[in-house]
């Protein structure tokens, strides 16, 4: 225990430091390992960890998603959506920022990355709001907002990369996160409401669109639509597994890009190439982590944990609203995914002794992500906007997304105390 304690110290110093996660991780993991096994047994690891993680099955969602993405947003989906959104709510007070958290839920749905939806969303629907006179407040937050749909529509990398650590199923977690995405949206379209009855000005109304002009705005988006119901309701009615679904999707994608004239040789070998850089990524992140999981579980960390909480005798409730707790306090300095990576190994095998469902605890772990990555000083989706719109300052963007940050406390009390939210449709599909 002594010696997994201190590489958790050594691994938070090397984070603090910027050290990549997958270096940080797999060095602290070699190193604690070596001093419990002894260095041969430590190493041999690295050779029998990578292969399994390479040759999972369930792995091959992540690459073939991206590439579904990667080919969506070369389309020209995303300004699309915004305008099918806005000719839904945009004639209504602040119904600009309304149509953004909307688009970025739908963009978040076929991208699986919150931060590709934030910098996507930021360059389109933030100077028509700047146009209409939107403050820099309602409209930085509500993009930075709307990006972290991303992280649990799905399919979401999150979501992957936790049934992955769990052994739970992939295709039960993406259904899972349908009601509680939606659930976002509507949480998040309520901020804005507060923040524009409280300053009318911030938010003004914008234009009133046609019948025609409606209709032509819809017919845009119809086919990606009509995509995603195919790969997720495949899914849910069992007639492909979730990597048998991202197959789908990525030749779907490739069609639809195909249909509206933007598919090229450089476009295909560039979506390829984006897909290959961030799949070898985060499977170098992933090979880091179930390195460090595997010190955490040769120093009994799991086991000693269930022990403390049955000594405690505390009611489970308390238990889990403790781990959500340590969620949002380490969301303030660690990075969203680093995070799942490091915590999860430990905490799924209390939760399970506990006798939660582990599919409801993944929505629950990714919802209270989800906050990280708008809440300072590390919100990576704020900084994502900062690089993207350079004149905004960042103290504005925080401000910006205090009422959506509620709004996400909010949704996840509603989900922790109401579990059937998340376990509703998987019960459906079993």
């Amino acid at each position: 225990m002594t010696i997994t304690l201190l590489c958790l110290l050594a691994l938070a110093v090397l984070l603090f430091l910027r050290t990549p996660i997958a270096v940080a991780t797999a060095l602290t993991g070699l190193a604690g390992l070596t001093a419990l096994q002894g260095w041969k047994a430590a190493f041999s690891q690295i050779g029998i960890i990578a292969t399994e993680t390479v040759l999972t099955y369930e792995f091959a969602v992540i690459p073939l998603f991206i590439v579904m993405g990667a080919f969506i947003a070369r389309s020209g989906i995303a300004e699309e959506l915004f305008n099918a959104c806005y000719a839904l709510v945009g004639q209504l007070r602040g119904g600009l920022a309304l149509s953004t958290i909307a688009a970025c839920g739908g963009f978040g749905a076929v991208s699986g990355s919150s931060l590709a939806t934030a910098a996507t969303m930021s360059g389109i629907a933030y100077p028509q709001m700047k146009r209409y006179g939107y403050s820099d407040e309602l409209a930085t937050g509500s993009i930075a907002a709307g990006g972290t749909l991303g992280i649990l529509i799905p399919p979401s990398i999150a979501l992957v990369f936790y049934g992955i650590m769990t052994e739970t199923d992939i295709g039960e977690l993406f259904i899972a996160g349908i009601i509680p995405g939606l659930l976002g949206i509507l949480f998040y379209m309520g901020a804005v409401g507060a923040v524009v009855l409280l300053n009318p000005a911030a938010g003004p109304a914008g234009e009133p669109m046609s019948l025609r002009a409606r209709l032509k705005a819809f017919a845009g988006v119809w086919s990606t639509i009509a995509l995603f119901g195919l790969v997720m309701g495949g899914i849910y009615a069992g007639l492909f597994s979730p990597t048998e679904s991202a197959g789908v999707g990525a030749c779907g994608a490739l069609l639809i890009a195909l249909a509206r004239g933007k598919a090229s040789m450089t476009m295909v070998l560039d979506s390829l190439r984006d897909g290959m850089r961030t799949t070898v990524q985060l499977m170098m992140i992933l090979i880091g982590s179930f390195i460090f999981a595997n010190l955490v579980n040769a120093g009994r960390v799991p086991q000693a944990l269930v022990a403390w909480v049955e000594s405690m005798q505390l009611a489970p409730i308390l238990v889990i609203l403790v781990i959500v707790g340590i969620y949002v306090v380490l969301g303030c300095v660690l990075e969203s995914i680093s995070m799942m990576l490091l915590t999860v190994p430990v905490f799924y095998p209390l939760v399970a002794s506990l006798g939660y469902d582990l599919v409801w605890f993944g929505i629950v772990v990714v919802v209270v992500v989800e906050i990280s990555l708008i809440t300072p000083p590390v919100g990576l989706n704020v900084f994502v906007l900062k690089s993207v719109l350079p004149g905004v300052r960042l103290t504005t963007i925080f401000r910006g997304v205090s009422p959506f940050v509620l709004a996400d406390v909010l949704r996840a009390a509603l989900i922790i105390g109401v579990p059937s939210i998340s376990l509703a449709l998987p019960a459906l599909m079993r």
